[in-house]
């Protein structure tokens, strides 16, 4: 009986201590994933365009609209989610896109400079 008895309390170790390596593993992915910083996207507007003019990103990923133009320009999506204001040479404006789907948006003061963001 003693046999049985420590064969059992062997087998209950044996589990516990698989399950405790495998919540650290899990918890350290958890915390290597939350030190990562967020993805980031980056769209020159220069020559009256949006270079480039689709962009696919993650969801949580930031987009910024820099202004490498001579002329002022302003972002905005057709289904008014942003807007920025009117960014002069070198300005910038950043939206984070949280939920997946595709974004159309287009310069305000120039309706045919178009462009898309296509969030997974």
């Amino acid at each position: 009986m003693k046999k049985f008895r420590n064969a059992k309390v062997a087998l209950c170790t044996g589990i516990l201590l698989a399950a405790l390596i495998s919540f650290a593993a899990l918890t350290g992915q958890r915390a290597q994933a939350a030190d990562q910083p967020p993805s980031n996207a980056e769209v020159k507007i220069d020559n009256f365009t949006f270079q480039a003019p689709s962009v696919t990103i993650p969801a949580g990923t930031q987009v910024t609209w820099v202004n490498r133009d001579d002329m002022p320009h302003a972002i905005a999506s057709d289904d008014k989610l942003f807007k920025s204001k009117a960014l002069d040479t070198d300005e910038k404006f950043s939206f984070t896109f949280t939920t997946p789907g595709m974004y159309h948006y287009f310069c305000s003061i120039h309706p045919k400079m178009t462009g898309e963001v296509i969030v997974k």
